[in-house]
């Protein structure tokens, strides 16, 4: 186990732990942690006694051996409570609005569609399909495909499976196998363009917000009519649109791979 360099190091032995029993699908025993921290079993021993004491890990009573206790689970949902998506996503979306001068949106999945939650409008807003608070099919939008593109491939195939892909302009994909691969294409380069697919004359740019496993829990998009929205603007938006969405997703607890 390495040293740092500054902290408190019993506090970061004890964190240590706790990834180590959140890593792993069964209870850990006191040898076990040891040897993969690198640590004495009497050091080990004293940080869980600690941490049982204070309700952060529980011990199996047949086996000795320990698990994440419901204190966290407490800490995990005071955390979700008092963190509003909304409050958090509607800054960026102002920020890309004055930046763009376009309509920025803010959905999360509702079943089988997605609703929005937060919508603001462009200074020279058109009328549009979206509006706070209303479901919208998830295969035609830029946040709906952004938004599938990164459920569980389970997820994902269930929702395929049950859903008809009605078209709603002659652009709409109505055919599963090409949906699928253009849900691959999405996931492959981070965001998605609903051209023309539920609204003609309508161009949006949709992208993932993901979770600390990497799993897509609501999306933002930029839209805007095509006469404004050319290839010249959308490129322009493309990775301003991902970075606002990455900085979110890592208040969620997502950590990007370095590549």
């Amino acid at each position: 186990m390495k040293k740092k360099t500054n902290g408190v190091q019993s506090v970061d032995r004890a964190i240590s732990i706790l990834d180590q029993l959140e890593k792993s699908s069964v209870p850990l025993g006191v040898t076990e942690i040891s040897k993969r921290l690198d640590l004495h079993k009497s050091t080990v021993f004293g940080l869980l006694s600690t941490l049982e004491n204070r309700g952060f890990v529980s011990q199996c009573q047949e086996s000795g051996k320990y698990k994440l206790g419901l204190r966290l689970f407490e800490l995990g949902r005071r955390v979700q409570e008092n963190m509003d998506l909304r409050a958090q996503v509607n800054p960026y979306l102002k920020s890309l609005v004055e930046r763009f001068q376009e309509t920025a949106h803010l959905v999360v999945k509702n079943n089988n569609d997605v609703v929005y939650i937060d919508k603001v409008d462009g200074p020279q807003a058109i009328r549009m399909y979206s509006q706070i608070g209303r479901s919208t099919p998830i295969h035609c939008t830029g946040v709906g495909k952004a938004l599938l593109a990164f459920l569980p491939e389970s997820e994902q195939e269930k929702i395929l499976e049950s859903i008809e892909l009605h078209p709603f302009t002659h652009k709409t994909i109505t055919d599963k196998d090409v949906l699928k691969k253009e849900l691959s294409e999405i996931k492959k380069r981070g965001y998605s363009i609903d051209d023309e697919e539920i609204e003609i004359g309508l161009r949006c740019i949709g992208v993932p917000i993901l979770d600390h496993n990497g799993i897509a829990v609501a999306s933002i998009s930029i839209a805007g009519p095509t006469t404004r929205m050319t290839n010249e603007k959308v490129n322009m938006i493309i990775e301003p649109l991902k970075e606002a969405a990455m900085c979110i997703s890592e208040t969620l607890g997502f950590k990007p791979s370095i590549k």
